[in-house]
């Protein structure tokens, strides 16, 4: 017989007694610690340490680390409020995607675990329906809906891995973007003095290097114009 996951979302909650921590304060720290630390640094020892608590009484309101990180995942949804729908579906996705990239940015950690588990918590259930929602302002056929969403996550967890790729590269060298230009303007002028990489040249030289929300928006742009063509045909 197949098991089958029991979901933190189908368990028992218990009570915490007046002397434990609730388990809203349990995700949140588990949280700002995600945050500050990224999630491998969040087991249910350190949470524990953290809230002056003994290890075990946490493992009597939230069973494992797993259903620890979808409470978590779920919390995070639940901080703001999902953005408010116009009826125009272009508008309406613009802001799920701002409103899913703002909350990406804010939690590192949490766009690979969004890739990597079904996210079924209430407050990740409402932001699916908003998105679904928006979608479905274009189109009722709810296969397309569902996989214009898709098509719209799918660009903005892929943006955002890059916005935070950058960031953490310049956390590493400890050089703002204009520092490590220079530091690196060298070695490129050697390499397009030889004429080898014609174009690329040209970006270096006329190029304009817009920034994240700049590459952000025109990205967005791209996908959503792709979405009203094939959805009318014109592919």
């Amino acid at each position: 017989m197949t098991k089958t996951p029991g979901l933190v979302w189908t368990k028992e909650q218990r009570a915490p007694s007046r002397r434990a921590p609730s388990v809203a304060r349990i995700v949140d720290t588990a949280i700002d610690l995600a945050d500050s630390e990224g999630l491998d640094a969040v087991s249910m020892r350190r949470v524990a340490t953290a809230l002056a608590s003994g290890t075990a009484s946490l493992y009597r309101y939230v069973a494992s680390r797993d259903d620890l990180v979808d409470l978590m995942i779920d919390a995070v949804h639940g901080k703001n409020a999902p953005p408010a729908l116009t009826g125009d579906w272009r508008a309406d996705l613009t802001a799920v995607a701002a409103h899913l990239r703002a909350t990406l940015v804010r939690h590192p950690w949490l766009g690979s675990e969004l890739t990597g588990r079904p996210a079924l918590g209430a407050n990740s259930l409402r932001l699916q329906d908003v998105a679904l929602t928006a979608a479905g302002a274009h189109t009722r056929d709810i296969t397309l809906a569902a996989a214009i969403v898709d098509t719209v996550h799918a660009y903005v967890f892929g943006a955002v891995a890059q916005q935070l790729a950058d960031e953490r590269a310049q956390h590493r060298t400890g050089l703002t973007e204009v520092e490590w230009q220079q530091a690196v303007a060298p070695y490129l002028h050697e390499v397009l003095a030889g004429g080898e990489y014609p174009e690329f040249g040209r970006r270096v030289r006329d190029a304009v290097d817009p920034d994240a929300d700049q590459r952000f928006e025109f990205g967005l742009n791209c996908v959503l114009d792709g979405i009203a063509a094939r959805a009318a045909g014109i592919s």
